[in-house]
């Protein structure tokens, strides 16, 4: 059997494996995981394109999308993505990508959620103010490593460590993620696929769950001031599979375009379809729109588009990405980053 067979066949054994583990289901499983921050788009391409970039992945970002795809393109790379999110909170990533001898590459990533200003802590006898102000935020920080098995076909992966804390609250855990990436001797098809955040589950805890309380209050004499300590339930944090598509199309020497398309079932929400397109002018200017939860009801997110700028140097690029986020009941979200990039 010939590589590309080999290849074609493990693509399709992870595509039976996601629809065998996670049949459809009548009940939403909307708001069941903890880490949701984990499904912010990363990178402003990438959110310009509707979110459709699995199979693309050709910028540090893919770190996030596709580990398997950042053994794919040369060079060393730093990005930086910041965005003013959802209800006053700000949403980060870092990410760094090196070219290692040979076919491999490594990658380093932090993404951070950041909910806002310090707030101040309310109570019942005190509903102006106890004094003390609480804050809380997400955190995630992988490590990655991809190698090009052919001219072809690249697998990868991310090991990651993922932490929420609300004020004196802490939870963490651990996950894998996983991708691939086939470029297609059809007309350059590139075909993605990844299993996200494989792994275990989160519970809070922190010396705000130690309360006094009296065991028996219907009867005297016993200790009315025990320590109990509150146990909270733990969540599952968001696992999703997802096949991606992206086909470019050159146009002309001057004008590429390229189209993409993912489709993602996720264990917290119903099945998701994201569509984008890339309109590349001279290696220099790009012009993005996408669309994401194509055809899923009461979507929440809608039409994004973006713009981006290349500058290149003798032996470096610096690039330049700026993205419009529309939402149906919140504000829209802007975004913007930059891409230097080293040996290209």
């Amino acid at each position: 059997m010939s590589m590309n067979r080999h290849i074609l066949s493990c693509i399709l054994i992870l595509v039976i494996s996601v629809l065998a583990n996670h049949p459809l289901q009548a009940q939403s499983k909307v708001g069941t995981s903890a880490a949701s921050f984990l499904g912010i788009s990363v990178g402003m391409k990438a959110t310009a394109m509707g979110s459709a970039f699995t199979a693309v992945a050709d910028d540090p970002s893919a770190i996030h999308w596709n580990p398997g795809a950042i053994s794919r393109y040369p060079g060393t790379a730093i990005y930086a993505t910041v965005s003013n999110y959802l209800v006053e909170s700000q949403h980060t990533w870092v990410g760094v990508k090196v070219s290692l001898i040979g076919n491999d590459a490594l990658g380093i990533s932090i993404n951070h959620l950041d909910y806002g200003d310090r707030k101040m802590v309310t109570s019942v006898s005190q509903p102006a103010g106890t004094g003390e102000y609480w804050e809380a935020h997400d955190l995630s920080m992988g490590i990655s490593y991809a190698r090009n098995i052919t001219d072809r076909f690249s697998l990868g992966g991310t090991v990651k460590y993922i932490e929420q804390t609300i004020w004196h609250e802490k939870a963490w855990t651990s996950a894998v993620d996983l991708g691939l990436l086939f470029i297609t001797q059809f007309n350059g098809l590139r075909i993605g696929a990844t299993i996200r955040n494989f792994g275990g589950e989160m519970r809070l805890e922190g010396r705000d769950l130690r309360q006094r309380i009296d065991i028996d209050p219907q009867h005297l004499g016993n200790n009315e001031t025990l320590v109990a300590y509150m146990k909270t339930d733990s969540w599952p944090i968001p696992l999703s599979f997802c096949i991606g598509t992206a086909m470019p199309i050159t146009v002309s020497d001057q004008l590429q375009l390229t189209l993409a398309a993912d489709a993602i079932r996720p264990t917290n929400n119903d099945d998701i379809f994201n569509t984008g397109a890339e309109i590349r002018i001279y290696d220099r200017i790009c012009l993005r729109a996408g669309y994401q939860n194509v055809l899923m009801t009461d979507n929440e997110k809608g039409f994004n588009c973006g713009i981006g700028l290349r500058i290149p140097f003798q032996n470096w690029s610096v690039c330049f990405d700026y993205s419009f986020q529309e939402f149906q009941h919140f504000n829209a979200v802007q975004g913007f980053a930059m891409n230097i990039g080293f040996g290209k």
